[in-house]
């Protein structure tokens, strides 16, 4: 990993047919504010943008949002009710359900295509914070988030055919990272896995985010380790039950820290990237953005509870 894993599938599955589509805990859980996140196409700076601090706190207090997927990555539908699909995500493991993680999308966020259309040599993951999807005569269709993967169609020096819900578009090579379908994108070490996300610095945190759009603390360490060849699961909790353990004396940059209310003793609530020299890369909180910070001294210090690694050294 990581690649998309079509195996699983019929000769038809569906994919997400969005920029981002956030998965909800309800159908009921979506308000008249999240429009521009639950219509087709979505908006999704202007959805984060306009909801207050209050609102996007709700997200999290009130259990409405569980995560996201990215366009064109293939979900399992499980059931309908009415205008919704609940869904299982197999690129992101978790406790929740043994085939993805679970949750309810708007079904016209979802498109049905042929498995066999996709099944390329070559896939794209776009490796910019944010890449212009484009028709062939170069108008605007969609801009799309950070580590979207999409079949590869055909490709130049300037333009790469990628194949999308929306037909064959067109996407910028010099944004991408084309990998082999097969293999997936190479591993790489911990410090390559802080220096995927660290461009990320000051993007305001969103619970449930899997895009640069927003990511959520876990949702952010996922990320990094998707860019550099790694599928670890979606959250924290179930990322501090798996990898291999780490003394705090022997860190090193890309490992996972785990932090639990109550000086570490109670329940877990945040994960960071270690960063080195004493320091975390992570998302903190709804109403602040991503940082680098020093451990020394702050409440992290206190409730570090555990340090997980999953990466590996690069031969």
């Amino acid at each position: 990993m990581v690649n998309q894993t079509f195996e699983q599938f019929s000769d038809e599955m569906w994919v997400i047919a969005v920029q981002v589509a956030t998965v909800w805990t309800e159908p009921q859980s979506a308000r008249a504010v999240d429009e521009t996140g639950i219509s087709n196409p979505t908006d999704i700076d202007e959805w984060i943008n306009q909801l207050s601090y209050e609102d996007s706190l709700a997200l999290c207090n009130e259990d409405r949002v569980q995560t996201q997927a990215l366009y064109g990555e293939p979900v399992q539908i499980t059931a309908v009710k009415e205008e919704w699909a609940h869904v299982v995500i197999p690129s992101q493991p978790s406790h929740k359900d043994e085939r993805g993680y679970p949750g309810w999308i708007p079904f016209r966020q979802l498109k049905k295509v042929s498995k066999n259309e996709w099944l390329t040599e070559h896939m794209a993951a776009v490796k910019q914070d944010k890449a212009w999807l484009e028709s062939d005569a170069g108008t605007k269709v969609m801009k799309l988030s950070y580590m979207t993967m999409l079949p590869v169609k055909s490709m130049d020096n300037v333009r790469t055919k990628v194949i999308t819900p929306h037909g064959i578009l067109v996407l910028p090579t010099g944004a991408l990272h084309i990998f082999p379908s097969d293999n997936g994108i190479a591993k790489g070490n911990g410090d390559d896995i802080v220096k995927a996300v660290e461009p990320f610095q000051t993007l305001d945190y969103f619970w449930g985010g899997m895009s640069s759009f927003g990511y959520d603390c876990s949702g952010l360490a996922y990320t990094a380790y998707k860019a550099n060849g790694y599928q670890i699961a979606r959250d924290a909790g179930d990322q501090a039950n798996a990898g291999v353990p780490v003394k705090y004396n022997q860190l090193q940059a890309g490992d996972l820290l785990f932090f639990a209310y109550e000086e570490g003793k109670g329940r877990l609530h945040h994960v960071g990237i270690y960063y080195g020299h004493g320091k975390m890369l992570h998302s903190p909180q709804t109403g602040k953005g991503i940082e680098i910070i020093t451990l020394a001294g702050t409440k992290y210090e206190k409730e570090l509870c555990a340090a997980r690694r999953y990466w590996k050294e690069s031969n």
